[in-house]
């Protein structure tokens, strides 16, 4: 798909609350049903931080598109986005959706990107042909960020040189790389599977405000009359 088409959009970074997360929860719970409710709640039990996608300057719609969705499907919350002089795009369905459920970062550089990971504690690790570890060790490092590269020119050399370790896919047949989303979505699956969620009590309610916000009509308006009514002691 190219980048120009009508159908791909800006994946715009994930958007602030429009007031604190309990009382987004208070103004919208009475217009959420209770078998909503019990997804959001699912999903947010099965989140997790302790694994960080980083894509490194990749360009193709379609395979963002995927990444986010695998992301979404796996419970991996976070994505950091290393942007080149384009913007990360995909399919305009996927890019008006996503960010309601996923936390997009946006860094200028592989250097800003990682100085932020580390900073929270996260290894980086970067996909390569003949890397240290399987996917599935990824389960054993407290906190991991792995990054994807371009899909003609793989991982940045500034981004190599700030790794602290590689990792691999198995392969047994000819060929010797794999798309990048597929690359992805195998590595978010096994670096997932048996682990349960792992969010904090805050992290959790801001999230559930965050869904609860993508499951109401014209939700901020029903947010911004209680905050006017409290405001007037009403």
């Amino acid at each position: 798909m190219r980048r120009d088409s009508p159908e791909v959009a800006q994946v715009l970074a994930s958007a602030p609350l429009p007031a604190p997360p309990q009382q987004v929860v208070d103004a919208l719970s009475p217009f959420v049903s209770q078998e909503r409710m019990s997804r959001i709640d699912a999903v947010l039990a099965a989140r997790t931080r302790r694994l960080v996608i980083v894509l490194d300057k990749t360009t193709d719609p379609h395979n963002a598109a995927a990444v986010l969705r695998s992301a979404d499907a796996f419970g991996v919350q976070e994505i950091a986005v290393i942007t080149s002089d384009e913007s990360f795009t995909a399919p305009r369905k996927v890019a008006q959706g996503t960010a309601h459920w996923l936390d997009l970062t946006y860094y200028e550089s592989a250097a800003a990107c990682a100085t932020a990971l580390r900073r929270r504690g996260y290894q980086i690790l970067i996909a390569a042909m003949d890397g240290d570890v399987t996917p599935s060790r990824l389960r054993d490092i407290p906190q991991a960020a792995v990054v994807f590269g371009n899909e003609h020119l793989g991982v940045s050399e500034e981004m190599r040189a700030l790794a602290d370790g590689t990792f691999t896919i198995p392969m047994t047949g000819f060929v010797e790389s794999l798309n990048v989303s597929v690359a992805a979505a195998i590595t978010m699956h096994a670096a997932t599977v048996d682990r349960a969620g792992d969010l904090a009590t805050d992290d959790q309610l801001e999230l559930r405000a965050r869904f609860m916000l993508s499951s109401v009509y014209r939700a901020e308006e029903i947010v911004s009359e209680m905050l006017q009514r409290r405001a007037l002691g009403q």
